[in-house]
């Protein structure tokens, strides 16, 4: 079933969601009151979707055949006309024969492709006007007893190959897709003898100091970090230490002459790295984000393809066994080096436990936007000035709060942030205090839910207290809830699992090469089919998860642009949670497909500009949305800079919004007040999360909850009337049958009984 609705485009709308949820409700009344989780990527796709490489291929349409020009029909002609009725049992017999399905399988054709290929050209046997003359033939002999049944499979195998394009180029598919020695990829590396030095040990250690110690002394370097704020900080390091070096990231250029040229050091993002370049010294930092589901390829990628005598990575100890495992297949040395921690951190036995508690130097970690809301005006009210950082702020705000909350003679000395503190700033914090231990996290589906911290990320965080040459050498952890603090300490003694695979991924030029085979197949298809058809050796790697990418993919799908161009957008850095990023995405690429440049005087009318400043959260959140558009727009310019002709201008108006959203945040607690709570939906990580606010509503009476059981049972029973008529409305129009509509049905009741529990009707009284 949800083939056949995809292909109505019914399958990234809730309209699906609702349609099963009232299905289930009128077959289980006891479902009445659960809510169906949906996936939280915005592809719906049944559960067996990606068992096979069948499931996602894109059938071509074959039309039947019309009469030729002279209107003669040359098959008739010759061995007489064939009733459709004695086709229909003709093709029946063919379809039931086991020789049939075997010969299929042997060719590329599992029951799946066996199914479709058969539907259609049984289709294409009965509506065609005439049949090819030599098919008419085959059919009329063995209506005529001197053929046999097998003698179509030829016909039915050329159909399914047309219908079926893979089929035909499987083996240079599996060639193009192989990924079983990434090392290869990499020429430029393999020509020399390169040496690891693997710099490993907790935070504040002193390892990646030593490690830019080696850069900034080298001929010439690159360092290579995961975020902007990091290149940034070695960028302004290394020219302060004497030793010119530029800065490259996806949005951004500087050079460290005035004439703008390449310096032989460069600090850059990961994924930015030159692999053509030689340089004497690299750095890796934050290697454990080699395992990464997103961005883990681009580590790899750095490690294997890097084209330098001395590579320096620095990290948790718990990727050493992985680099070496790498250097092995490469024929190359590792070196490893560890480091203590400089300065000391103690885990305290007492939690915060209320507000009036936090003390200078204090730095409330929470992992939820409406907590950091929450907790910042619970300490304004209590005259405690705060600085506020977490992951969708600009750069440069992040930096201005960090610096206000570090400055001695400030009078703000208490931060509250999310895990964004992790990495790239240096704060002078004395005690990191965890507001939660409960974090929205990925599964293996796709899905978010709440689930604990690992013990490495509980570490990284910790870790960011008490850092060495600030006033607060001595580090303290400890949580603000009682319930948490034992949770925490569990955490942090649970050994850190060894990272044993580094994610890869699909590069422009394997698609294109994918494409050529696959013409007719989107570029979303194309992923797809590159994920299932992969091979690749996952005792080393892993594929990384490119559902942003494919959600992309498919919302510009329908605007004409070259593959290699499309591809170049789709990896844009854009929050495909936030809307109107999406939609101005969308405009870029319509713009784009005219040949029509993206000046300045036509983005800022897309954007409204001038922008005004934020009154309350909803409005805080759009700059933040219209900065990370103009980061696109930035990100864009570098790679198509006919089409994007107005960086330099744009710069200056990112420079200006940047003031504006710094402003906001630093007038969050009034933008709190002033946000009406019916419009409290800054919610950006898709599911519901509770703030604490909530934990002293009391329950409501058993008069109140009986009525609104009430309430909840007639709306109920509107929406099964509903589903009912909706339900018969598919079956009208043939988009489902009644058996699928029952057997969807059961399935969905099978995977909640086994959600909640094989006595899941005991439990309700059902």
């Amino acid at each position: 079933m949800a083939c056949r609705l995809s292909s109505y485009g019914l399958e990234h709308s809730s309209f699906i969601n609702g349609l099963i949820g009232s299905m289930l409700r009128k077959s289980c009344p006891v479902l009445t009151h659960i809510k169906v989780r949906t996936h939280m990527c915005r592809r719906f796709k049944s559960k067996k979707s990606k068992d096979t490489l069948s499931s996602v291929i894109q059938p071509i349409t074959i039309k039947p055949a019309t009469k030729n020009a002279d209107d003669i029909n040359i098959g008739e002609e010759l061995t007489g006309t064939i009733r459709k009725e004695n086709l229909v049992k003709l093709l029946s017999q063919f379809h039931s024969r086991e020789e049939v399905k075997k010969l299929a399988f042997m060719n590329g054709l599992d029951n799946n492709l066996f199914y479709k290929a058969f539907l259609s050209f049984r289709e294409f046997c009965i509506k065609s006007e005439q049949l090819p003359v030599d098919l008419h033939i085959v059919f009329s002999d063995i209506l005529q007893g001197s053929g046999h049944v097998d003698d179509i499979f030829p016909y039915f195998l050329k159909h399914s190959y047309e219908m079926f394009p893979h089929l035909e180029s499987m083996e240079d598919l599996k060639k193009i897709s192989d990924l079983r020695y990434p090392a290869n990829w990499y020429p430029e590396a393999r020509s020399i003898q390169r040496k690891f030095i693997f710099h490993a040990g907790p935070t504040n250690s002193g390892k990646t100091f030593h490690a830019l110690e080696k850069l900034i002394k080298a001929e010439s370097g690159i360092y290579c970090g995961p975020l902007k704020l990091l290149a940034s900080e070695v960028y302004h390091k290394c020219n302060q230490a004497g030793t010119p070096c530029d800065l490259v990231t996806g949005e951004e250029r500087r050079f460290a002459s005035s004439d703008e040229t390449p310096s032989a050091h460069v600090a850059c993002t990961v994924e930015m790295a030159s692999l053509t370049t030689q340089y004497d010294v690299a750095v890796i930092d934050e290697i454990q984000m080699i395992r990464d589901q997103q961005r883990g390829w681009a580590w790899t990628r750095a490690v294997l393809g890097l084209y330098a005598k001395e590579i320096h990575v620095c990290g948790e100890a718990s990727s050493i066994d992985l680099i070496k495992e790498i250097a092995l297949t490469t024929g190359e040395e590792v070196e490893v080096c560890r480091y203590k921690r400089l300065t000391n951190l103690t885990f305290l036995d007492y939690p915060v436990g209320k507000f009036e508690n936090v003390r200078a130097g204090d730095c409330i970690v929470c992992f939820s936007k409406n907590d950091i809301y929450y907790v910042t005006r619970q300490l304004e009210q209590l005259g405690k000035e705060c600085a506020v950082i977490y992951g969708s702020l600009p750069p440069t705000t992040k930096l201005a709060q960090s610096s206000k909350f570090n400055d001695v003679s400030s009078s703000c000395k208490v931060m509250v942030a999310t895990d964004a503190i992790g990495m790239g700033l240096n704060l002078a914090i004395k005690r990191v205090v965890f507001y939660s231990v409960m974090k929205p996290m990925l599964n293996e589906k796709g899905e978010r839910e709440m689930d604990l911290i690992s013990t490495s990320q509980a570490l990284q965080i910790a870790g960011r207290a008490g850092r060495f040459n600030t006033a607060y050498q001595h580090g303290e952890v400890t949580t603000f809830y009682a319930k948490d603090l034992n949770i925490l300490k569990d955490i942090i003694q649970q050994h850190i699992e060894p990272i044993t695979q580094g994610g890869l991924h699909p590069t422009a030029d394997q698609i294109e090469l994918f494409a050529y085979h696959l013409p007719k197949a989107t570029l979303s298809n194309l992923i797809e089919i590159f994920e299932l058809s992969c091979a690749l050796d996952k005792n080393m790697f892993f594929m990384c998860k490119m559902d942003d990418f494919k959600f992309l993919a498919d919302m510009i799908q329908h605007v004409p642009l070259p593959l290699r161009v499309r591809y170049v957008f789709c990896c844009a850095p854009i929050s495909v949670k936030q809307p109107f990023s999406c939609t101005m995405f969308l405009q870029f690429a319509r713009r784009f497909s005219r040949n029509e440049p993206l000046t300045l005087d036509w983005l800022c009318q897309r954007l409204g500009w001038p922008l005004r400043a934020a009154g309350n959260l909803t409005e805080l959140v759009h700059l933040e949305c219209v900065f990370d558009v103009l980061d696109l727009y930035l990100w864009l310019s570098y790679r198509f800079p006919d089409m994007f002709p107005d960086a330099g201008l744009v710069r200056e108006l990112q420079c200006e919004l940047d003031l504006m959203i710094q402003q906001g945040v630093s007038n969050l607690v009034q933008l709190v007040k002033s946000q009406q709570s019916g419009q409290m939906d800054i919610n950006e990580e898709e599911f519901e999360m509770k703030t604490r606010s909530n934990r002293g509503l009391r329950k409501k009476p058993l008069e109140e909850e009986i009525q609104s059981s009430r309430l909840e049972q007639k709306d109920a029973l509107r929406e099964n009337k509903a589903a009912e008529k909706l339900s018969q409305k598919l079956i009208d129009q043939g988009l489902v049958d009644r058996d699928t509509l029952d057997k969807l049905k059961a399935e969905w009741k099978l995977e909640l009984e086994g959600r909640l529990g094989s006595d899941w009707p005991k439990q309700t009284g059902e």
